[in-house]
């Protein structure tokens, strides 16, 4: 019954910098997040009771649409080593520290720790965890990979996703993003943004490990990466990942069976030929159901909207997009209440002295 209008809001993610709650109500908006640098009223300082306030403001305008079925807002935030954008959380070291330790019993209670924190100022999905294999320390992320052995990023993907999701649909619950969809971890030279090459069978064995691992734990988004791949063994160069329908609709959604939603990464269509940051039939074709738009969705919609009316986007991609989205939903329990002021931590798991322990236990 839905509108083609709120079928692509559904697939739009907004920064809360660009949009109001007003805006999430009159175009149907699907996800918010806040990217690095973003606070409740620009304010770097805000207090849990400001993030729960938005949350909440979000999640209402949501939910008092003219749709005829009302559909919840979901709001992403990258809480990546804890919930780093609010000020006075405690942080846990970054992955290569975790990855060091050659514990996953450890990063899956400290998964649960930073669930818990998240959900404590409303939000209840985070884009976390990076599972890149890194193949070259040059790699400016490299911080950000728990090994370059991939039996150890899939053992570890595996345990962070558990304790991130716990319970889905629970109150000390967030959703998990498996990420970044794939290869990131092996660009030639260690260029950021750069080439994987390799053999597609290389890249499923090394740099798939740490996906394996959290499909396993049931996983419900994955990001997709800026990195391009080139096929070594046949020689073909199949361009930017965004683009790649044989990697996230072929192989991660068909070979693997991921049901969950594809989302893509900060203006990442963008570097998809003959994209721009608001309009890209090629990324939404190749696999990508929700698309992070953060400051130009106002054009974004109406573009999208007019490449399925020209059919140079099928409605059955659309719905398929649209079904994942409002599936990963229902599975998080945001059709129940608002995460602002339903059941949920107590704001003390930011900075409570057993939070602080176990950030010390693995240092």
């Amino acid at each position: 019954g839905m509108t083609l209008e709120q079928k692509v809001g559904q697939m739009t993610q907004a920064d809360i910098r660009s949009i109001t709650p007003d805006d999430v109500r009159r175009f149907y908006i699907g996800s918010v997040l806040n990217g690095g640098g973003a606070w409740p009223g620009k304010k770097m300082h805000s207090s849990v009771d400001d993030w729960l306030r938005l949350s909440d403001a979000f999640y209402r305008a949501s939910m008092s649409t003219d749709m005829t079925t009302k559909i919840p807002v979901i709001w992403g935030v990258d809480a990546v080593h804890g919930h780093n954008n609010v000020y006075g959380a405690t942080l846990f070291p970054h992955n290569i520290g975790l990855g060091a330790a050659h514990d996953p019993k450890l990063i899956e209670r400290i998964g649960r720790a930073t669930a818990e924190q998240v959900r404590a100022t409303g939000i209840s999905w985070t884009f976390a965890p990076t599972l890149a294999v890194v193949q070259n320390p040059r790699w400016g992320r490299t911080y950000e990979s728990y090994s370059s052995d991939p039996e150890l990023v899939r053992s570890y993907g595996e345990a962070i996703v558990r304790g991130l999701q716990g319970q889905l649909g629970t109150s000390t619950s967030v959703l998990a993003t498996a990420k970044h969809w794939i290869g990131d971890g092996g660009t030639f030279h260690g260029v950021d943004q750069g080439e994987t090459r390799t053999s597609e069978a290389d890249l499923a064995r090394t740099h798939g490990a740490g996906y394996y691992g959290a499909l396993r734990a049931n996983v419900q988004t994955v990001m997709v990466s800026y990195s391009s791949f080139i096929d070594t063994a046949s020689g073909k160069s199949w361009g930017k990942m965004h683009g790649n329908g044989h990697l996230i609709a072929g192989m991660l959604k068909g070979k693997l069976g991921f049901d969950g939603l594809v989302v893509s990464d900060w203006n990442g269509i963008e570097q998809v030929p003959g994209c721009t940051k608001w309009r890209c039939p090629q990324a939404i074709n190749a696999g990508i159901d929700l698309v992070m738009v953060p400051e130009d969705w106002k054009q974004f919609i109406p573009a999208t909207v007019e490449d399925v009316r020209a059919g140079r986007i099928p409605m059955s991609r659309i719905d398929d997009a649209v079904s994942r989205i409002i599936r990963v939903k229902l599975r998080s329990g945001l059709f129940e209440s608002s995460p602002a002021t339903g059941q949920r931590p107590d704001p003390s798991v930011l900075n409570s002295p057993a939070v602080r322990e176990l950030a010390r236990e693995a240092v």
